[in-house]
């Protein structure tokens, strides 16, 4: 599981005007809750760059001080006119605690479907779960190799020990439609067939 790490300084002030004094020093107020207690921090906005840009699912250890927090990010904000990242909620991983996340999809594996001359349509990027920590997966791996043209790979087929799916279960994940050469092939195929 890809781990980023960040290091930040617990927070002693709060409101409008300690929240300005610390964006005017390029640094983000985040805050951790689910655990024990919540806890008030902040960082430098670019310790972020590589937990918020990407599509990849982490697990940040956030150091402050002598204490290690391991956390999801839950929350993003950032500054209407600016663009830029102006506050991150995190979920602390707690081992016998449950916790909601979104994982990315991968497919993987060849589809019947496309060797015979479809084209693969991913429907969905991230699947909505719910785990406990020890079950948190860098992405869900959905095998293909059995789809079928014109078939689809659906929510209810992906079965992962240990992790509870939210989504409702008729979405379709990915699914291999007809290409128009194909169509047409076909097509022509049938109209042989007719003049015979």
């Amino acid at each position: 599981m890809n781990t980023i790490t960040i290091e930040g300084e617990l927070r002693s002030e709060f409101g409008k005007k300690a929240t300005r004094q610390l964006r005017s020093e390029e640094k983000v107020p985040c805050v951790i809750y689910g655990g024990a207690e919540v806890v008030s921090f902040s960082a430098p906005a670019k310790a972020f760059k590589n937990l918020v840009y990407t599509a990849a699912f982490q697990i940040a250890e956030i150091k402050l001080g002598a204490k290690t927090y391991r956390a999801v990010m839950k929350d993003l904000q950032f500054d209407v006119v600016t663009d830029q990242l102006s506050h991150v909620d995190f979920m602390e991983l707690v081992e016998d605690k449950p916790v909601a996340v979104t994982l990315p999809i991968k497919l993987v594996g060849q589809s019947v479907g496309v060797k015979a001359g479809g084209k693969l349509v991913s429907k969905m990027k991230a699947l909505k779960v719910i785990a406990l920590p020890k079950y948190l997966v860098e992405n869900i791996e959905v095998n293909i190799d059995n789809l079928e043209l014109n078939g689809n790979i659906r929510v209810e087929d992906v079965k992962i020990e240990g992790i509870t799916i939210t989504n409702s279960p008729r979405i379709p994940i990915a699914s291999v439609v007809m290409t128009r050469q194909l169509r047409q092939e076909e097509a022509t195929a049938e109209k042989e067939a007719k003049k015979k």
